[in-house]
């Protein structure tokens, strides 16, 4: 199973979805934004190296606390070096080692996230009850559409509670996927900032809950994609 998250706008909070998504699945996180990676920096080889061809995936991959993680360069001459195209054949590689890959995809929309959102066989649209938020959100569903990539779901982050409601409901009508909401948490921002899930950090959290259910809806709609496969075969 191959995972993006992705969303549009950026500061959403994709990065916190995938860490913790990537947890919760017991699988393995990359940082697929090329110019302004944001999930830990790692010990050794990164995306960066993979992708111009001096480092092997699996060498590249790191732990980060409990998180296996792909990291990504930071430098510009890095990004440039990078073949984008091979993107595909890298997460594949990583899938048929851990058997779940989670992309944190880039901001943006069309080219500038359409290689990492076409690799996966499921996206999860991350958005803050914002209008530019949910606007962005809902136009990375045609592009993840038209990539025939399935949106299984959308998180929802830094709600707060019954205000969110309305909103929710909306999206579900607009993208028909389900919602799920992550409140706005000084804990989770913590966790973030150290790079840890949070149920490394606060495992009481209701976040840790809401990412349980996500990673579950994520196994039974991959589960019924390969049941369709087979029968198909």
């Amino acid at each position: 199973m191959i995972v993006a998250i992705t969303g549009g706008k950026g500061g959403v909070g994709k990065s916190t979805v995938a860490l913790n998504l990537a947890h919760e699945l017991d699988g393995v996180v990359v940082d697929g934004d090329l110019t302004t990676a944001d999930l830990p920096r790692g010990g050794g080889p990164d995306l960066h190296d993979v992708l111009a061809d001096r480092a092997d995936p699996l060498e590249a991959v790191d732990r980060h606390g409990p998180v296996r993680l792909l990291p990504c360069g930071r430098t510009l001459s890095g990004a440039r070096a990078a073949d984008l195209s091979a993107f595909p054949m890298v997460v594949r590689r990583l899938e048929r080692e851990y058997g779940r890959v989670v992309i944190d995809c880039p901001a943006g929309l069309a080219r500038d996230v359409g290689r990492q959102l076409a690799s996966a066989h499921v996206a999860v649209l991350v958005a803050t009850p914002t209008e530019p938020a949910l606007a962005d959100a809902v136009r990375t569903r045609r592009v993840a559409l038209d990539l025939e990539t399935p949106v299984a779901a959308v998180a929802l982050n830094r709600t707060a509670g019954a205000v969110t409601d309305g909103v929710a409901d909306r999206i579900e009508r607009t993208v028909s996927a389900p919602v799920l909401s992550l409140e706005e948490r000084s804990v989770i921002a913590d966790a973030q900032r150290q790079g840890r899930p949070i149920a490394a950090v606060a495992p009481d959290c209701p976040a840790v809950d809401a990412v349980c259910t996500l990673a579950r809806r994520l196994e039974r709609c991959t589960t019924h994609r390969d049941d369709r496969i087979d029968a198909h075969d």
